[in-house]
């Protein structure tokens, strides 16, 4: 990813940080990841996230997604000793289209991007809106998309460790590459 669309990508999360009346320090503000996921397509694929604490017990998070933005379907699988992820996502702002395994919805919401539709195999829709959550446990194959306005999710979890997140699509990279 180039560093202009990196850093036009982190200022626009800022506001929708704003939006959403979520306050963050100076720090943090110059903390906001943005993953394209090696995909080099942000708009279509990818996510803005600030990390507030990340222990070896517990994690918190503020995610942004972009309007139509999505984070493509992966899961938290155990290695080592630790057993994987559990993450509780609670919507702040807009609208956010979460699917997980379980019956497919028969009229889902959301699409996944053109070109990574074999990527995608999870349906079950859940529709978050502000102040609505759900609980991801370990091991469920997941992906989410915002709505039209966008969405700012807080993620409440168990230990992170996304560098291990096993993504459906062989050609992700979670962590990003800026190049100038």
């Amino acid at each position: 990813m180039k560093r202009e669309v990196y850093e036009q990508a982190r200022a626009r999360t800022l506001e929708f940080f704003e939006k959403a009346h979520i306050v963050l320090t100076e720090t943090e503000k110059a903390n906001v990841e943005v993953a394209d996921f090696g995909l080099n397509d942000l708009e279509n694929t990818g996510l803005q996230l600030v990390t507030y604490v990340n222990t070896d017990r517990v994690c918190a998070k503020e995610m942004v997604l972009f309007p139509g933005q999505t984070c493509p379907e992966h899961e938290h699988v155990p290695f080592g000793n630790w057993e994987g992820k559990e993450e509780t996502f609670r919507c702040r702002y807009g609208t956010v289209y979460l699917y997980v395994s379980g019956e497919p919805s028969p009229t889902p919401k959301a699409q996944p991007p053109k070109g990574s539709e074999q990527y995608y195999t999870v349906f079950h829709e859940i529709v978050l809106h502000p102040g609505e959550q759900y609980i991801i446990y370990p091991c469920t194959k997941h992906w989410f998309q915002a709505g039209p306005q966008g969405a700012v999710v807080s993620e409440f979890s168990t230990t992170s460790h996304d560098e291990f997140d096993q993504f459906t699509d062989p050609n992700i990279q979670r962590l990003p590459t800026i190049e100038d």
